[in-house]
């Protein structure tokens, strides 16, 4: 088997394309942080400040909705260790709080909001516990850890996706804990099986950074230590053993799929990228930054270039200490969500005459995998052409691969017909589960599409042209 039959017979997980189907979904960073105007808190804060007089989950859900999103992720615990559920493990959580006498669950309203409103549901459970006396123990905080996580992944219907960072400082005894991340995971697996693990997890990798950039080349074929990153760097801390440090794959590496980065590895998997950012400067609420929240242009620019670049994006808006979501963030989400309406939905490829250099082109017209355009064996280039009866204006071009068979595509470009000559408009990298090319209304008669590299023959499962 050659480097690019290798590398192109990786695909996802049932899980991971699922996951990967959900483009685009929500972080609601909320706990005793809203109350203090911290980001992170050192689990000393009284459970008696938590008291959101408004607290509104579907009007959280309803406003995520609006924007386009399909799943919403809580913070059931932060590093602050005060838990938005009635635990049996510890008191410091919404028990003793006086928001609602100490019988509410914040966990169980979101949860709820969520299947009422009809999108997924996920938590957020922080491993570091600023609050817990357990934590550097060993197995003892780690029993106390998956007693927690049994109870979010038991009690609140189907989860979608446990995000975990990797957060690992000092706890209130000044130890640092190593967690059991295979125990976790096996947890995960037993109890939520079609739940994506996130971040320090088997499943979605973090882009590497908060601020919502992305590669201009994003694989989602990677090396299989990438996963490894967290583990391996808590175990270098341990140990001088050099092979740990050397092993080390950074998530914010700029290269982490080209064929010179795989040539020498032994085990690739399929890991893709997710791109986390807040709305505002802070993952949590804050007063001052209410005037603060990131402009349409900056939200459009960050949602084609991580759901148009072979990622998935989840933005985080922080509720208030009432229990709302500000309505500045608000408007902004249901500016973003008539914007992608507007931009993505009218297809203007069902009015174009579309040729390809073999049979089987019209398979891109319908979004979906059961049926696809590939070239003949042994061909790893392709040309698509679409034509219109007048010209047309065109804003974005979408692109989609067939994921199910890998990704393959290395480059591409394509060339817009003006004035009766084609003119190259746009050169690109990888396609992976969708590309979203902005053109900012070109007007042209044909559009010629030109696969230029692919590790074996390319797939091409949708074109869109909007």
């Amino acid at each position: 088997m050659t480097l690019d039959e290798r590398l192109a017979a990786v695909v996802p997980h049932e899980r991971q394309f699922r996951h990967q189907q959900l483009e685009f979904y929500a972080f609601i960073h909320f706990t005793v942080n809203t109350f203090t105007d911290k980001e992170w808190g050192d689990g000393t804060e009284s459970p008696m400040i938590f008291d959101p007089k408004k607290l509104d989950p579907e009007q959280w859900v309803r406003a995520v909705k609006s924007a386009g999103m399909r799943g919403l992720i809580l913070t059931c615990k932060h590093h602050d260790g005060f838990c938005l559920w009635q635990s049996k493990f510890t008191e410091h959580s919404v028990r003793s709080s006086p928001w609602k006498n100490g019988e509410g669950d914040v966990v169980k309203e979101v949860s709820d909001a969520c299947r009422k409103h009809g999108i997924k549901f996920g938590v957020y459970l922080s491993p570091w516990d600023r609050n817990s006396p357990l934590y550097g123990q060993g197995k003892a905080y780690d029993d106390y850890f998956v007693n927690q996580l049994t109870e979010l992944l038991t009690n609140y219907g189907e989860v979608f996706s446990v995000w975990f960072d990797g957060a690992c400082g000092e706890g209130p005894n000044g130890k640092k804990q190593y967690y059991d991340w295979e125990r976790y995971y096996s947890v995960i697996r037993k109890l939520q099986p079609d739940a994506c693990i996130s971040v320090c997890g088997p499943d979605v990798r973090w882009c590497g950074n908060e601020a919502g950039h992305t590669r201009s080349a994003e694989w989602s074929v990677v090396p299989a230590r990438t996963r490894d990153t967290e583990k391996i760097a808590e175990k270098s801390q341990q140990s001088d053993d050099a092979e740990f440090r050397q092993r080390k794959i950074t998530a914010s590496d700029s290269d982490l799929g080209s064929r010179s980065v795989l040539e020498n590895e032994q085990e690739l998997v399929w890991y893709p990228a997710e791109v986390n950012t807040s709305i505002r400067p802070g993952w949590f609420w804050h007063e001052s930054e209410n005037d603060k929240v990131r402009s349409l242009d900056e939200l459009v620019h960050i949602y084609n270039n991580s759901v148009g670049g072979n990622a998935t994006f989840l933005l985080n808006i922080p509720p208030t200490n009432e229990g709302l979501l500000h309505e500045n963030d608000v408007r902004r989400l249901a500016e973003l969500g008539e914007y992608i309406k507007n931009a993505f939905g009218e297809n203007l490829l069902d009015s174009a005459e579309l040729s390809a250099d073999n049979d089987g082109i019209s398979a891109v017209r319908t979004d979906s995998y059961g049926e696809y355009f590939s070239p003949s064996k042994g061909v790893t280039t392709a040309e698509i052409t679409a034509e219109w009866d007048v010209p047309v204006r065109i804003g974005n071009i979408v692109l989609k691969e067939n994921i199910l068979l890998g990704q393959r595509v290395e480059s591409f470009l394509i060339e817009a017909e003006t004035d009766g000559k084609f003119t190259e408009v746009y050169r690109g990298t990888v396609i992976g589960y969708k590309r979203i090319v902005s053109l900012k209304n070109v007007t042209a008669k044909a559009i010629r599409i030109k696969i230029t590299d692919s590790r074996t023959e390319p797939t091409l499962a949708f074109l869109g042209v909007y």
